[in-house]
């Protein structure tokens, strides 16, 4: 063991997840290239029927095209109506079959933000899973969500893919076709392989009721059972990120070993590195994909080297009592630093919550990582779909600011990129900042709200700021320590939930639609190449910049106050 505490044994467990992600992109990519071009796949004899099936019930048909703006109102059509009834669901659980355990209503204000949590794929929980819900909820409402959220953002990618890939084209494909195409022939099929792996791992996956057991002290001890393999798959395919359990992926039922904690990383990213590979097969150049795929990889390595550094350093104020090594607070034995910290970047760069160590354990600088990756809008790889839109975004600003450098119309792949664009593209990234600090500054100095903090101080200030964060950023983590079920949470985390997914997407399919209708300019001896080292660069640095000198400030409040503070103590 180093000084710091990181381990050969870590980094190569490390290398390992990068290694199977990285095999995956390619042969996945490809996949659902064919897919979303309506080309035929070896799925297609089995679902094509199913598949046509779905259009005819819909009143559509995949040859069907949908102007952007009638591309926005299908989904969100669509998503009101999910909303609708999940919320049904929660309020007549009590009324509902397959509720062994008599669980009861959800109240009015938690129903309304797990509602708007499943829809918005962020699965933000305020409740513990087993505790609260029946298992028709977790099945006909919570994970029917995942499989439907995690769909429509998929769809909303391929639809700004079109943007760039189609010319003079005045529609960027069918939501509907889209999102079914989605559903049968990507999410549900790997659902359903994940699936059995994890029961073969010892994931529960039965409609029986909790088993009491009596414990050696003669206490008594409920050991919740359920359907958790299939949501567990779809959470972390989905990066959905909502537990059956309240431990989430710490639960030994829902994380029972090393190689589950390996594959349900890898589910996290699997997808959303895969489209990235989408992107550049629909433009015509796979390299395009790649250079994406290296600015995530940038920023992930980062994440990863500063996490694992800090947790591995440990507690200054416990070694300053004379013990040393790295700090295991909050996190599984049986993962240790390595695997905990890898998972926490993992969850926060990929939008999807899950958690199998407590972020509220991390050390000051650990627990920031995950917060920066929330708040750069988590692009790195990022949920599925939501990802890659989200940098798309970025794209669009860098190449902007490069055009501006050197005093041309800035280009991207072969289309130019002007003023509505840049200002759709400045909308979208600044409606994240606006929610995530606009309901921290009101949480902070109302007394109703501050009273929920287990923590005072800077500590106190990132479990507000993170939830929030993560709330705007649909990815549902929580750094604990604060409660969050009471009225004022419930409601102002789903509003954030909320204006995070979807008012962040219509400047996005907008920005799809006017690339769609645009000619394509041949590249000339001042086009700047976007598919090599220098536009990587470009892009990270245009990234690293916008959020810093978005969310420093409030970081400085937060946790980087409180590491300086720990120093002090730990000095003194």
């Amino acid at each position: 063991m180093t000084s710091t505490g990181m381990t050969l044994n870590g980094w190569l467990q490390i290398a390992l997840f990068v290694a199977l992600v990285l095999a995956l992109t390619r042969p996945l990519g490809s996949y659902m290239t064919r897919v979303f071009s309506g080309e035929r796949t070896w799925l297609s004899p089995v679902l094509a029927p199913v598949e046509r099936g779905f259009y005819r019930l819909a009143g559509t048909s995949e040859r069907e095209d949908q102007h952007w703006l009638a591309y926005v109102v299908a989904m969100l059509v669509f998503n009101a109506a999910g909303f609708l009834l999940l919320y049904a669901l929660l309020r007549l659980q009590g009324k509902l079959p397959f509720n062994p355990q008599g669980m009861g209503p959800v109240p009015e204000a938690l129903a309304f933000n797990t509602a708007v949590s499943f829809v918005t794929n962020t699965n933000w929980q305020n409740y513990g899973g087993e505790g609260t819900m029946s298992y028709l909820v977790q099945m006909a409402g919570l994970a029917v969500q995942n499989f439907l959220s995690a769909a429509t953002g998929i769809a909303l990618a391929v639809a700004l893919i079109r943007g760039f890939a189609r010319r003079e084209a005045h529609a960027i494909g069918n939501f509907w076709v889209d999102m079914t195409r989605a559903t049968l022939y990507v999410l549900l099929p790997i659902s359903i392989l994940l699936t059995l792996f994890l029961v073969w791992q010892g994931v529960p996956q039965t409609l029986a009721p909790s088993v009491e057991a009596t414990t050696l002290e003669g206490a008594r001890q409920v050991i919740a059972l359920g359907p958790m393999a299939s949501q567990i798959a779809i959470k972390m395919l989905g990066t959905n990120g909502g537990g059956f359990m309240n431990a989430n992926a710490a639960h030994p039922f829902e994380n029972p070993t090393a190689l589950a904690n390996l594959v349900q990383m890898v589910a996290i990213f699997a997808i959303g590195a895969a489209l990235t590979n989408v992107f550049g097969r629909m433009v015509g150049n796979e390299r395009q994909g790649f250079a994406i795929l290296a600015a995530m990889g940038v920023l992930f390595a980062a994440g990863v080297v500063a996490c694992y550094w800090s947790e591995a350093s440990g507690n200054p104020l416990v070694h300053a009592l004379g013990i040393q090594g790295g700090n295991m607070e909050g996190k599984e034995v049986r993962f240790g630093i390595a695997l905990s910290a890898l998972f926490a970047v993992v969850t926060t760069a990929a939008s999807c919550g899950a958690v199998n160590a407590m972020h509220d354990s991390f050390t000051a600088l650990g627990g920031m990582i995950p917060l920066i990756n929330m708040e750069l809008g988590e692009i790195i790889v990022g949920g599925v779909g939501a990802g890659l839109y989200g940098i798309l975004l970025f794209v669009v600003i860098a190449v902007f600011i490069a055009g501006l450098m050197v005093g041309r119309t800035p280009e991207y792949i072969g289309k130019k990129i002007e003023a509505r664009e840049v200002k759709l593209a400045l909308l979208a990234l600044l409606i994240l900042p606006l929610a995530m600090l606009g309901f921290t500054a009101v949480a902070t100095v109302l007394p109703s709200a501050v009273a929920s903090i287990a923590n005072p101080g800077p500590h106190g200030f990132s479990e507000i700021l993170y939830a929030y964060t993560s709330a705007a950023a649909n990815n549902g983590s929580a750094f604990g320590g604060l409660t969050g079920n009471t009225d004022w949470y419930n409601i102002t985390l789903g509003i954030a939930m909320f204006v995070g997914r979807f008012l962040m997407i219509v400047p996005a399919v907008a920005i799809a639609g006017s690339l769609a209708a645009k000619k394509t300019v041949p590249a000339s001896a001042g086009t700047l190449p976007t598919d090599g080292g220098l536009f990587v660069g470009l892009l990270v640095g245009a990234i690293l910049v916008i959020g810093g000198l978005t969310f420093f400030p409030a970081l400085a409040l937060g946790p980087i106050v409180e590491h300086f503070q720990i120093l002090a103590r730990a000095g003194g």
